[in-house]
């Protein structure tokens, strides 16, 4: 049997895909509505303050496309933690004015085909800060889930780990030339979700997005061993982006 990918793994994530219900949101009245923006306003102060302690992280985005109109993208340390935000978010006023249009659970994840060095990687503070990280406040995001081919000739787990680790070598060497133009979060979802990893990219240009994605395109591992999802892109939401968006 091939040796497998060792992983380290950190923080567990949701990708929450709300759609709004306008029909019933344009319905309600002045004061339904405040009071449906005043426990969104306390959600976002509440994972603002996990944020400021470390305990995770939250990210919030515009949609742009008809596959949802928002994304909560959740960091936290345990699924039981996630599913108590979720659990919590579901009980209020404001998600009764929401669908689910989809959602995404994954834990955030590094493998071992680019580790170098030895020791504990976790006593590494970089390490764990890429295991338990802030999200970034970029302008724009992209999320999609992907997959590794598992088809006769281009069957990637029956690659040697020789192999698999040349070809992300290179694979990382494209991803590492968007430095300081893209930030990229990793994380796995075999068992846990329907693909098994998703990447999710943070970026003040979102024509970067599309570069990366082109020229990665071209490496062997995409082209020859690549299965992609759905693709999502939005706009950051602060608090009052948010409530420009909900006013009618």
């Amino acid at each position: 049997m091939n040796e497998a990918a060792l992983t380290l793994e950190g923080w567990y994530a949701l990708h929450d895909f709300r759609s709004i219900n306008w029909t019933a949101w344009k319905a309600a009245d002045d004061e339904e509505r405040a009071g449906a923006l005043e426990e969104l306003h306390a959600f976002l102060q509440e994972w603002s303050n996990v944020e400021q302690v470390k305990n995770g992280s939250t990210a919030v985005y515009s949609v742009v496309g008809q596959k949802a109109d928002f994304v909560f993208m959740h960091l936290r340390e345990t699924l039981e933690d996630l599913n108590a935000l979720e659990n919590a978010f579901n009980k209020t006023t404001f998600a009764q004015y929401t669908t689910k249009s989809y959602s995404y659970v994954s834990v955030v994840e590094l493998s071992n085909y680019l580790a170098s060095g030895g020791g504990d990687p976790k006593a590494n503070p970089e390490v764990m800060a890429r295991l338990q990280p802030i999200l970034p406040k970029s302008k724009y995001i992209c999320f999609y889930p992907m997959n590794k081919k598992r088809e006769l000739n281009d069957n990637w787990y029956m690659l040697s780990m020789d192999d698999r680790r040349a070809l992300m070598r290179s694979h990382g060497l494209i991803g590492r030339s968007y430095a300081g133009k893209v930030k990229q979060i990793i994380t796995g979802s075999v068992g846990l979700d329907d693909w098994e990893w998703g990447v999710t990219l943070f970026s003040d240009d979102a024509l970067q997005f599309k570069k990366l994605v082109y020229e990665m395109r071209f490496d062997e591992v995409s082209a020859r061993y690549g299965e992609f999802g759905s693709f999502y892109v939005g706009n950051l939401l602060d608090e009052q982006r948010f409530e420009e968006m909900l006013k009618l």
